[in-house]
Protein backbone atom coordinates (compact mmCIF):
# COMPACT_ATOMS: atom_id res chain seq x y z
CA UNK A 1 0.00 0.00 0.00
CA UNK A 2 1.13 3.75 -0.78
CA UNK A 3 -0.15 6.64 0.62
CA UNK A 4 0.21 9.79 -1.86
CA UNK A 5 0.06 13.18 -0.14
CA UNK A 6 0.44 16.46 -2.35
CA UNK A 7 1.37 20.04 -1.12
CA UNK A 8 2.04 23.20 -3.18
CA UNK A 9 -1.07 24.42 -4.70
CA UNK A 10 -2.54 27.88 -4.40
CA UNK A 11 -2.92 30.94 -6.22
CA UNK A 12 -0.91 32.77 -8.48
CA UNK A 13 -1.11 35.77 -10.87
CA UNK A 14 -0.46 34.49 -14.58
CA UNK A 15 2.88 34.48 -15.67
CA UNK A 16 4.13 33.42 -12.23
CA UNK A 17 5.55 29.66 -10.79
CA UNK A 18 4.35 27.20 -8.25
CA UNK A 19 5.83 23.94 -7.35
CA UNK A 20 3.98 20.76 -6.11
CA UNK A 21 4.98 18.16 -4.16
CA UNK A 22 4.10 14.56 -3.69
CA UNK A 23 5.25 12.68 -0.27
CA UNK A 24 4.75 9.25 -0.55
CA UNK A 25 4.44 7.28 2.43
CA UNK A 26 4.12 2.78 2.68
CA UNK A 27 6.64 1.03 -0.39
CA UNK A 28 9.55 2.63 -1.54
CA UNK A 29 8.03 5.23 -4.32
CA UNK A 30 11.30 3.65 -6.58
CA UNK A 31 9.62 0.91 -7.23
CA UNK A 32 6.99 3.28 -9.46
CA UNK A 33 6.59 4.81 -12.26
CA UNK A 34 5.60 8.36 -10.87
CA UNK A 35 3.27 11.18 -12.11
CA UNK A 36 0.87 14.32 -12.24
CA UNK A 37 -2.19 14.69 -13.51
CA UNK A 38 -5.23 17.75 -12.97
CA UNK A 39 -8.09 18.11 -13.34
CA UNK A 40 -10.35 21.45 -14.39
CA UNK A 41 -13.98 21.88 -13.08
CA UNK A 42 -16.03 20.43 -15.47
CA UNK A 43 -13.20 18.62 -17.34
CA UNK A 44 -11.96 15.07 -17.65
CA UNK A 45 -8.62 14.00 -15.43
CA UNK A 46 -6.20 14.09 -17.99
CA UNK A 47 -2.33 13.98 -18.04
CA UNK A 48 0.38 16.27 -17.31
CA UNK A 49 4.11 14.82 -16.34
CA UNK A 50 5.46 11.43 -15.23
CA UNK A 51 8.79 10.02 -15.08
CA UNK A 52 10.36 6.86 -14.41
CA UNK A 53 11.44 4.57 -11.57
CA UNK A 54 15.03 6.07 -11.93
CA UNK A 55 14.04 9.51 -13.48
CA UNK A 56 16.05 8.45 -16.30
CA UNK A 57 13.02 9.35 -18.36
CA UNK A 58 10.08 11.95 -18.59
CA UNK A 59 7.12 13.09 -20.46
CA UNK A 60 5.21 15.69 -20.97
CA UNK A 61 1.58 17.01 -22.24
CA UNK A 62 2.34 19.12 -24.84
CA UNK A 63 0.92 22.23 -23.55
CA UNK A 64 2.95 22.23 -20.57
CA UNK A 65 6.20 21.47 -22.42
CA UNK A 66 8.70 23.69 -21.38
CA UNK A 67 6.61 25.23 -18.75
CA UNK A 68 6.70 22.37 -15.66
CA UNK A 69 9.60 20.00 -15.13
CA UNK A 70 8.86 16.87 -13.13
CA UNK A 71 11.74 15.57 -11.08
CA UNK A 72 11.90 12.81 -7.71
CA UNK A 73 14.17 12.45 -5.00
CA UNK A 74 13.60 8.90 -4.08
CA UNK A 75 15.73 8.70 -1.46
CA UNK A 76 12.85 11.16 -0.05
CA UNK A 77 10.48 9.53 -1.16
CA UNK A 78 9.28 12.48 -3.22
CA UNK A 79 7.72 13.47 -6.44
CA UNK A 80 7.78 17.17 -7.68
CA UNK A 81 6.47 19.34 -10.64
CA UNK A 82 7.73 22.83 -11.08
CA UNK A 83 5.41 24.63 -12.45
CA UNK A 84 6.47 28.14 -14.73
CA UNK A 85 4.84 30.45 -16.70
CA UNK A 86 1.39 29.80 -15.53
CA UNK A 87 -1.75 30.56 -16.84
CA UNK A 88 -5.40 30.78 -16.55
CA UNK A 89 -5.70 27.28 -18.18
CA UNK A 90 -3.55 25.48 -16.02
CA UNK A 91 -6.45 26.33 -13.17
CA UNK A 92 -7.06 22.83 -11.76
CA UNK A 93 -6.77 20.31 -9.04
CA UNK A 94 -3.32 18.69 -9.40
CA UNK A 95 -3.33 15.13 -8.39
CA UNK A 96 -0.25 12.48 -7.59
CA UNK A 97 -0.17 9.28 -9.19
CA UNK A 98 1.77 5.83 -8.75
CA UNK A 99 2.27 3.51 -11.53
CA UNK A 100 4.13 0.17 -11.43
CA UNK A 101 3.44 -0.71 -15.34
CA UNK A 102 4.24 2.08 -17.77
CA UNK A 103 6.66 5.08 -17.09
CA UNK A 104 3.82 6.98 -19.56
CA UNK A 105 1.27 7.47 -16.86
CA UNK A 106 -2.07 6.08 -17.76
CA UNK A 107 -5.10 6.84 -16.26
CA UNK A 108 -6.44 3.32 -16.48
CA UNK A 109 -3.80 1.63 -14.87
CA UNK A 110 -2.30 3.91 -12.15
CA UNK A 111 -2.52 2.26 -8.45
CA UNK A 112 -2.52 4.71 -6.61
CA UNK A 113 -3.64 8.36 -6.22
CA UNK A 114 -2.95 11.22 -4.00
CA UNK A 115 -6.05 13.26 -2.73
CA UNK A 116 -5.23 16.43 -4.53
CA UNK A 117 -3.66 19.86 -4.65
CA UNK A 118 -5.94 22.71 -6.22
CA UNK A 119 -3.84 25.25 -8.20
CA UNK A 120 -5.39 28.49 -9.60
CA UNK A 121 -4.40 31.20 -11.50
CA UNK A 122 -5.64 34.14 -11.87
CA UNK A 123 -5.44 36.51 -14.88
Amino acid sequence: QVQLVESGGGLVQAGGSLRLSCAASGRTVSSFNMGWFRQAPGKEREFVASINRSGSNTYYVDSVKGRFTISRDNAKNTLYLQMNSLNPEDTAVYYCAADPIYARLRIGTVYYWGQGTQVTVSS
